[in-house]
């Protein structure tokens, strides 16, 4: 199996695993009554699912793009951005007149 392939596999599940903890603490926390509306309902099972499943996307997203932008090369200049111009000179630019008919 490629590496990337294997790397995007295995942030995905790192990526439902979070959802996974995340949906819990939300449980625990019973952030706006979410625990008794699922507890409380039918349908609440599929709801769980659909919550998990949904966060599982987006924190797999994001997991896979953190992965892949942690593997750029640091640059080895200063962190600072361009250099400070301390003064500014007229550049000089050379144009040719038209030839005359």
């Amino acid at each position: 199996m490629p590496k990337l392939i294997r790397l995007y596999i295995t942030q995905v599940a790192w990526g439902f695993v979070i959802s996974a903890i995340f949906v819990g603490v939300l449980l625990a926390l019973n952030v706006a009554n979410l625990r008794g509306l699922i507890t409380g309902s039918d349908m609440g099972l599929i709801a769980l699912v659909m919550i998990w499943f949904m966060n599982g996307i987006v924190f797999a997203g994001v997991q896979f793009a953190y992965a892949i932008m942690s593997m750029a090369d640091k640059p080895g200049g200063p962190r600072r951005g361009s250099p400070v111009v301390h003064s500014f000179e007229p550049a000089p630019v050379r144009q040719d007149a038209p030839s005359a008919k």
